[in-house]
Order: structure tokens, then C-alpha cells, then sequence
């Protein structure tokens, strides 16, 4: 329980102490006019609560990675709170809190709107397709999974529920943000709270009693305990596996989002930088419930080799540890995860198509032109195997942070300031990210090469970048371009 209920404290530490020197490190101005107070237009930039943002923000960004990427991750054994806790505090929550800033100084843009402003229209073009292929392929995932948990549970027919989640989706992308999403995301936000509290509870109540084993962090307890280590090695694999508890990419497409609704930038720390803490504290959760469930990692992988999926897992634990009632509201977390992240990154994809071609969103006949065609999409792609969609997102989503880590250390080796706290995490998910396709199953998208040989050419790789990097930040400061 001492690791468990020291990395909730080292979390909660990060929010007041990182989080606040990033927040005057970038230089927030309450006094500084808001995009939205500057041109609200009533369908993106409306003014919302703060309560109501960091609601939403938290619940765009969780969806099921802090959940079951964690479960998947804590196979691995307690090294995934060095993961989830470091990473979260200076990589994941500092990503999250710069992006949302960037796009807030720049009208409220998208992400790769902001992205080819800091490195160039190259990477802009580039980004304005990955960035769509991610987020309608998050969307498209998070279709099937929650109509088949809403069928389970009344008992009825899956495809009617497809239809019910898609006609949702549809809705929530057209209508303005406070009419769908800013009114159900507070009770829906309600349930995941209850959630994961009780889980917590639970975990801590049974943890001192001594009812249950829960794995501790320790010299000899920093190795590999699944099963197919050879196959899957901590580095990279767990880097990319509990990718939304640390650092994902797609957060990055959500700030914005709120960005257009914020009216101060007083707002901006607890909202980019504190929902993800939030979700940093929920895969701790989830991560140590997994281990002790089954008696530790080793009986986690044993579960996990005898057909228990994230989801199997999830359902055991809450049946067991919360009763009847408790396991479905909790049930009902693990559907509104998916929900409202598959919700916003429909709109957020809408977004970045408009701000691309430069298509004004106020009316409806416009905003109907752009979101048809990702419905069509979408619905093509979920005639697809999730777990080959999946795959797509987990190396998708820290590619994506990768190079938003990058365009956020270039807006700051513009404005003159100590770039290094974010190039420097930027370097490590670029290692990171190269180890992948080089040590990686062919099935997953790697080469499969020899690890040793993956490990010193991602290191070359990481170099490589980071040199030019160094290159392109020196011409930024002499002429003193691109600040917000």
C-alpha cells in the first residue's frame, strides 16, 4: 500500500508544484482576452464554468486508457508507477497544459493548426491527415465496444445500440458544445467519479486490513513479470501500452476544445494540467487493483494468458469488490469512458477539417458538409477488427505527443525561454517511439529487430532529431518569430 498511496501523493504534490511553476513558466495572464471572449460565435467558443471545462476535459481525455491501459500495464509489475507517475507529472499533464495554451494564444486552433505554426507547413500537412486518421479511428473504436457493454446489460440487441451511440455521436458534433456535452458530462462525469473512489476505497480499506496483496516498489520488483517478456520488453512496450495514464497524443486534440470556451486563462492549470493529474490518480487506481486482485503481477498474467481481457477484469473486480449495485454504475464508468471521448474527438476532427480548409462552422448547413463524410468514414471503419484499430491508436497516440512535444519546445526557443522542459521529454518519446518500430513484432508494426541493436539505433534516431532540433531553435531566437 506505501507505493500505492505514494505515487496518489507524489501526483497531487506535481499538480501544486510542477504544475505551477509550468503555469508561470509559460507566463498565464488572467488580464489577457480569451478567444472567446474576443469572438464568442455560440457553437465552439462559448463561454463555459470552469467546473464544467475541467469536467470535460477530464472525461475527453480518460476514455478507456486509464482504465484498461493501465490493467495492461500493470502486468508489467509495479515499474508501471514510475511510468504513470513521472510521466504524468512532466511529460503527460505538461504536454496537456502547453498545448491547450498554445491554442488558446492562437484563437483557440487546432492541433495541427499549432503544430505547423511552430514547425513549419510541412509537418502541417502532414499532421492535418494524421491527425484526422487518429481521431476518426479513436472515434470509430469507441462504437462497438459501448453498444456491445449497453446490450450485455439490458439484454438486448447490439446493433440497435450501434445506431443509438452513432446517432449520439452524430448529435454531440453537430450541436453547440453546451448543449449535449456541457449539460449530461457532469452526471456522466458523476458516475466515473463514484467509480473510481470506490474502487480506491476499497483497494485502501483492504490493503490495511490485510485482505488483500498489493505489490510494492522495490529494487528487486523493477523487472519485466509478464509472461512474454521477450516479446513484450519494458522499454518500449510499456512506454506505449499506458500511453493516456502518462502522456498521449490525443489529449493534445482536446485541449483546444476547451480553449474556445475558456474565458480566463486563470483557468488554464486546473483545467489542462489538473484533469490530467486526475487521470494520472486513475490509473494508479487501476493499475493496483489489477495486481492485487489476482495476488500480484505474476497472477495478473496468469488471468490475463487464460483469456481475462482489460474488460473481464474491470467486470471481476467490480463485481467482487462493490456488489450488484456497485458493478453496474461502475460498469456504467467503463461506457461513458469510451462515450465521451468517442463524442469529442468526432468534433475535434471537425475542427481541425475547418480550420484546414478555412470553413466557417456557425452555420449548420456547413457544419453538416464536414461531419457527413467522417460519419460515412467511421461507419466503414467499424466493420473492423478492434484490435487492429486499437493497435493503430497506441503507437498513434505517442507518435502524436512526440511531435507535439516538439512544437511546444519550439514555441519556446522562440520566445527566448529554457526549451529543454519540453525537448528534453520530447527526446525520450522520439527514443521511445524509434525502439518501437525498430524492436516491435511484425504484426504490430515493427521491424522485430534484435533489441540490443533497436536500442542503440532509437538512441542514434533520438540524436539525430534532437540535433536538428538544436539547429532549428537557434534560427527561431534570431528571428524572433512564431511566440503567442
Amino acid at each position: 500500500m506505501i507505493t500505492f498511496c505514494l505515487s496518489i501523493a507524489i501526483l497531487i504534490a506535481g499538480y501544486f508544484l510542477y504544475g505551477k511553476f509550468i503555469n508561470r513558466f509559460f507566463g498565464a495572464d488572467p488580464s489577457r482576452k480569451t478567444p472567446v471572449v474576443e469572438h464568442p460565435d455560440g457553437v465552439d467558443y462559448k463561454p463555459l464554468s470552469p467546473w464544467r471545462m475541467f469536467i470535460i476535459q477530464f472525461l475527453n481525455i480518460a476514455g478507456l486508457g486509464p482504465i484498461f491501459g493501465a490493467i495492461m500495464g500493470a502486468m508489467f509489475g509495479p515499474v508501471a508507477y514510475i511510468w504513470i507517475v513521472l510521466g504524468c507529472i512532466f511529460m503527460g499533464a505538461a504536454h496537456d497544459y502547453t498545448a491547450g495554451m498554445l491554442s488558446l494564444r492562437n484563437d483557440g486552433k487546432s492541433l495541427p493548426e499549432i503544430i505547423g505554426k511552430y514547425l513549419g507547413p510541412v509537418i502541417k500537412k502532414i499532421m492535418i491527415f494524421f491527425t484526422a486518421l487518429l481521431l476518426v479511428v479513436v472515434g470509430a473504436s469507441f462504437v462497438n465496444g459501448p453498444a456491445g457493454l449497453l446490450a450485455s446489460l439490458t439484454n438486448s440487441n447490439i446493433t440497435i445500440w450501434i445506431y443509438v451511440v452513432f446517432a449520439y455521436y452524430i448529435i454531440a458534433t453537430l450541436l453547440p458544445i453546451d448543449k449535449i456535452i456541457g449539460n449530461i458530462y457532469p452526471y456522466l462525469g458523476a458516475i466515473l467519479l463514484f467509480m473510481a473512489v470506490a474502487i480506491g476505497g476499497v483497494l485502501i480499506v483492504k490493503g490495511i486490513s490485510g485482505e488483500i496483496y498489493v505489490a510494492e516498489l522495490t529494487l528487486d520488483s523493477i523487472k519485466n513479470y509478464r509472461s512474454d517478456a521477450n516479446e513484450y520488453m519494458i522499454i518500449p512496450m510499456l512506454f506505449i501500452i499506458i500511453s493516456c495514464g502518462a502522456i498521449s497524443g490525443f489529449h493534445a486534440t482536446q485541449s483546444p476544445l476547451m480553449a474556445r470556451c475558456m474565458t480566463n486563462e486563470k483557468y488554464a492549470r486546473p483545467i489542462f494540467y489538473g484533469a490530467m493529474i486526475a487521470e494520472g490518480i486513475m490509473a494508479c487506481i487501476w493499475a493496483t487493483a489489477a495486481m492485487a486482485f489476482f495476488n500480484g503481477p505474476e497472477g495478473l498474467n496468469v488471468a490475463a494468458d487464460g483469456g481475462a481481457t482489460p474488460a473481464i477484469i474491470v467486470d471481476k473486480i467490480c463485481k467482487s469488490w462493490l456488489g450488484q449495485v456497485g458493478a453496474v454504475i461502475a460498469i456504467l464508468g467503463v461506457i461513458v469512458c469510451p462515450i465521451t471521448s468517442g463524442d469529442t474527438a468526432f468534433r475535434s476532427l471537425r475542427l481541425v477539417i475547418a480550420d484546414a480548409l478555412k470553413f466557417n462552422q456557425n452555420p449548420i448547413r456547413n457544419r453538416l458538409v464536414v461531419t457527413v463524410p467522417i460519419f460515412i468514414v467511421a461507419i466503414i471503419l467499424c466493420y473492423l477488427d478492434f484490435q487492429t484499430l486499437w493497435g493503430f491508436v497506441g503507437i498513434g497516440n505517442q507518435l502524436l505527443a512526440t511531435i507535439t512535444l516538439w512544437a511546444c519546445a519550439a514555441y519556446f526557443a522562440a520566445a527566448h525561454k529554457f526549451h529543454w522542459i519540453m525537448s528534453l521529454p520530447a527526446t525520450f518519446l522520439t527514443y521511445i517511439c524509434s525502439c518501437f518500430f525498430l524492436i516491435a513484432p511484425l504484426e504490430q508494426g515493427g521491424l522485430n529487430l534484435e533489441p540490443n541493436i533497436g536500442y542503440v539505433s532509437g538512441a542514434v534516431v533520438a540524436a539525430i532529431v534532437l540535433t536538428f532540433f538544436l539547429i532549428y531553435a537557434g534560427r527561431l531566437r534570431k528571428e524572433k518569430i512564431l511566440t503567442a
